[in-house]
C-alpha cells in the first residue's frame, strides 16, 4: 500500500498551528507513523503489539 492510499490523522491533541506533530494510518498489518511537516520522507511501520506497548509507556510518563 503507497503512502498516498493511507488515511492519515494527526492525535486530537495536536495544535492547530501543524507544527511538531506525527501522523499515523492504520492497516490491518501495522500501525505506520510519519513526520506531518515532511511528509514525502518514509514512514515506518509497528505491529499492533509494539503500538500497544509504546501508547502505554507513553500514557504512563
Amino acid at each position: 500500500m503507497s503512502t498516498t492510499e493511507l488515511a492519515w490523522f494527526k492525535s486530537s491533541y495536536s495544535g492547530s498551528s501543524g507544527d511538531d506533530c506525527v501522523e499515523v494510518a492504520v492497516t490491518e498489518q501495522a500501525i505506520c507513523v510519519r513526520d506531518s511537516k515532511d511528509v514525502t520522507r518514509s514512514h515506518f511501520a509497528v505491529g499492533g503489539d509494539g503500538w500497544a506497548r509504546f501508547v502505554s509507556f507513553v500514557g504512563d510518563a
